[in-house]
């Protein structure tokens, strides 16, 4: 595979100095390699994920490893998913929507228990969990056009310049992504639950950054590519948890985890444009990036066999980093080490029986992963100014999870409904005719310093049933 590594201009650490790196990028690193996604069975996603120091359900070794040492008895479940995911973007007071969506076998997986009360010992089970679950990594954002928006070309026909009319632009990622998991937990004497996992992450994304533009010199409204994309990443990842949860009383429950970082490895593959040719080049690299490891802390209260309630706190450690190949590579180190910062969730869930139904609630808030950044920014009439964001890329996010399920002793069945929202800027536009890096079509290129910036508001919608046997 052809090994290219790209150049990017070499000034104190801001945003700006990205000159030829797609934002995407970026965003992909938080978004998709680096997430903290709510994804499991529909209890545990009723419960905002939200079962540290619960555990007993497969989804807990996403959190914790030693909720697989809480289970009794075996079981095996699969859970289906329908989502929605909407994006309505704004720019300069004019708003698109575009909604996509998804059904699919969301969660699977199984429990096999090991009793050990038939001996002296006071290790009471030993258990081993595997869990696959998937996630849909489409998302189309579409920004509206602003007339006021205007790029002048001197170079490209000198003494006439072309005057480029901005008409929209789009991002659009589509893709999946899955992780298996394999755990194993122990009961010590009924009050003490330990756990290890092991995860494999498989990721695969297609990523297109495209703009529209009006030239005035042949009339032509047409759409331009982002020099280096599309692009497609094919990527396996592996990382390791450990976990404890030791009961304090027949009420109070405490828990503590501690994931490894993900090692990812890269399979990347993108397209390159040239001026003054209507032709584009296919290259391809390898990238390899370690994400952040995060620590977990919950507790729980259990009053009574009807009622209780868990609180997670999870906190990353490290940041982002990815093998340096050469200057692109250690500039987006350098960005991430200036920038980005180490985000916290929060996460409630609670779940009440009557009988044999159970009523499931949650609520989750995850904060924002960089500091405020400061870009040269279009303003709604066209002019440019330094602007400051604080919720630049990716935004705070809110999650609400509510559910019921129904034991039938052997069998059970639970429903829930989650509603994700996040609100954030997103840059688009900037390229520098020096590092190549602007919008290209036809063999004309459309190079902008300063950013068009709109904004997004993230709402996604999803169900899932789970059905689940135990023996």
């Amino acid at each position: 595979m052809l090994k290219k590594t790209l150049l990017l201009l070499s000034i104190p650490i801001s945003f700006v100095y990205l000159k030829a790196q797609d934002i995407s990028v970026l965003t992909n690193t938080v978004d998709v390699y680096s997430a903290n996604p709510i994804n499991g069975t529909a209890k545990y996603n009723s419960m905002a994920g939200s079962v540290g120091a619960l555990g007993g359900d497969i989804s807990s070794a996403n959190v914790n490893p030693a909720g697989i040492g809480v289970f009794i008895t075996n079981d095996l479940n699969l859970t289906l998913g329908v989502n929605s995911n909407k994006n309505a973007t704004t720019l300069a007071g004019n708003s698109l929507n575009y909604k996509t969506n998804n059904t699919d076998i969301s969660n699977s997986g199984g429990v096999l228990t090991i009793n050990l009360g038939d001996t002296a010992s006071k290790w009471k089970f030993v258990n081993v969990g595997v869990n696959y679950s998937t996630r849909s990594l489409d998302n189309y954002s579409e920004s509206p056009a602003n007339g006021n928006i205007k790029i002048v070309d001197n170079l490209s026909t000198p003494g006439t310049p072309i005057n480029y009319t901005f008409r929209g632009h789009a991002y659009d990622r589509y893709g999946d992504q899955s992780k298996l998991n394999f755990a194993v937990g122990a009961n010590y004497d009924n009050r003490i639950y330990l756990g290890a996992g092991l995860n494999f992450h498989n990721s695969f994304l297609t990523q297109n950054d495209t703009a529209g533009f009006y030239s005035d010199y042949d009339n032509t409204s047409l759409a331009y590519s982002k020099q280096y994309t599309g692009f497609e990443e094919h990527s396996d990842g592996f990382s390791a948890n450990v976990g404890v949860i030791a009961k304090l009383s027949n009420q109070f429950r405490v828990g503590a985890a501690l994931e490894s970082p993900t090692w990812w490895s890269i399979d990347r593959v993108y397209n390159q444009y040239y001026y003054n040719s209507n032709q584009a080049d296919v290259f391809g690299e390898d990238r390899n990036l370690v994400t952040p490891m995060k620590a977990t802390l919950s507790a729980a209260f259990v009053p009574s066999k009807n009622f209780a309630l868990n609180v997670d706190f999870i906190q990353g450690i490290t940041k982002p980093k990815y093998k340096e190949y050469g200057d692109a590579e250690r500039e987006l180190n350098d960005f991430f080490s200036d920038s980005y910062k180490n985000s916290s969730e929060v996460r409630v869930g609670a779940e009440y029986r009557i009988s044999a139904f159970r009523l499931r609630g949650g609520y989750a808030y995850q904060g924002n992963n960089f500091d405020n950044l400061s870009l040269l920014s279009y303003n709604d009439n066209g002019s440019t100014s330094n602007q400051s964001y604080s919720n630049l890329l990716v935004g705070k996010r809110n999650t609400i999870g509510a559910g019921l399920g129904y034991d039938f002793q052997a069998f059970y069945i639970d429903a829930s409904y989650q509603s994700i929202t996040s609100e954030y800027s997103s840059p688009f536009l900037q390229g520098n005719i020096d590092y190549n890096s602007g919008y290209f079509n036809g063999g004309f290129d459309v190079n902008s310093e300063a950013y068009a910036v709109s904004k997004v508001k993230n709402t996604r919608n999803n169900f899932f049933v789970t059905v689940g046997w135990k023996f």
